[in-house]
This record gives C-alpha cells, sequence and structure tokens, in this order.
C-alpha cells in the first residue's frame, strides 16, 4: 500500500535521468499554477524510490523550490526494480491519447493555457489523422492538424481566429458540418486570403 507524506524539500533529490523538462513560459505557468492551487500537490504527489529520488515530479519538485517551499507531498515506491524505476519515468511523462478539440472548444482558451495546455503543439512535422468518431459512431471527413509555430507567430494568429470570430462573415462561413470554431476562423482566415490572391 503506498503512503502519502509530507516531508522537507531539501530531502527530495532531482532525478538527473529525467528526460521530461519544461522550459521558460510553460515553466512558469507551472510555477504559477502551483502558486494559485497548492492544494494540487497533495493530490498529486511527487513520487520517489527508497532514496528520496525522483521518479515522477521532477519539474513540479523544481517549481516548489522556485516558490521556496518548505514541504511537498511525496510518495514512496520503495520495492521497484532499476528496470522498473526507468520504465516509470518514461509511463509517468508520456502524452497518452488526444485532446477533442471540439470539446475543448467550449472551454476558455486563456484558462486552459493557464493551466498548462498547449493549445499551439510543437511538433516537428504536421501531423493529420484521416478521421475521427463523432458521439453517434458516424465517421465524417474531419482531420486534425498539428502545425509548429514561432511564439509571434502563434500570437499573431490566435489573436487574427480570435477577431475574426466577432465578423459578419463567419456567422456564415460553410462549416462543412465541423462544430469547432477556433477551424471555422482559420478556415474563413485561409478563404479570404485566397480570395485576395485571385
Amino acid at each position: 500500500m503506498l503512503i502519502t507524506e509530507k516531508i522537507k524539500t531539501s530531502k527530495i533529490k532531482s532525478n538527473p535521468d529525467n528526460p521530461r523538462i519544461i522550459k521558460d513560459e510553460r515553466f512558469k505557468g507551472l510555477v504559477q499554477s502551483i502558486k494559485e492551487f497548492p492544494e494540487m500537490l497533495e493530490l498529486r504527489p511527487i513520487v520517489v524510490d527508497k532514496d528520496l529520488m525522483v521518479l515522477g515530479g521532477n519539474m513540479r519538485l523544481k517549481a516548489c523550490k522556485e516558490l521556496k517551499l518548505k514541504e511537498v507531498y511525496i510518495t514512496k515506491a520503495e520495492n521497484l526494480t532499476e528496470e522498473q524505476k526507468k520504465e516509470f519515468i518514461i509511463k509517468d511523462n508520456a502524452s497518452f491519447g488526444e485532446w477533442d478539440y471540439s470539446q475543448l472548444s467550449e472551454w476558455d482558451n486563456e484558462q486552459l493555457e493557464e493551466w498548462g495546455l498547449d493549445l499551439w503543439q510543437n511538433e516537428d512535422d504536421i501531423e493529420t489523422s484521416d478521421s475521427f468518431s463523432l458521439p453517434d459512431g458516424d465517421k465524417e471527413p474531419f482531420q486534425q492538424i498539428t502545425i509548429t509555430l514561432a511564439d509571434a507567430q502563434a500570437e499573431y494568429i490566435k489573436n487574427a481566429i480570435e477577431d475574426i470570430k466577432h465578423t459578419e462573415e463567419f456567422n456564415y462561413i460553410e462549416t462543412y458540418g465541423n462544430e469547432n470554431s477556433n477551424g471555422n476562423a482559420l478556415y474563413l482566415l485561409t478563404t479570404q486570403w485566397g480570395e485576395q490572391r485571385k
């Protein structure tokens, strides 16, 4: 049985072999998130081995140290083999599944980003999926596209998408059954650009 306990932050050792890092603005967001919602640390304690080396929660520990928190919640995983520890580190940081962006469109984008959800993912390539299931199980020809953008580009595009949603044209755009407002806004921006090029 795993037990959660609170110990001095200084006793916990960061894991130098953990390949998962959060940099710059995303790390600042994590620090701010913990500052605003410290109860999260008890609900999701840092996982350590018997030597108090972090197996899960390296970046949370770093954020706690940044906030100069004297104590944090931990869960000890004492009986893992070295191989299991390595496996845990990767699996704990792996991103399984994907977001349903049509559902997320009902949430406030600014708040989602404050909570650490990267709505504009940084991927090496454009990725598409041919189709996805609708609630009734039917298939439609929808695609999800991930595009790599510089921060300045992403800001510009996000602002343009929000602006075009408040135009008259947005109310009458052909959506082809797409309920994602960001996708429809981007489509409208692109079609307007295409018209100007003619």
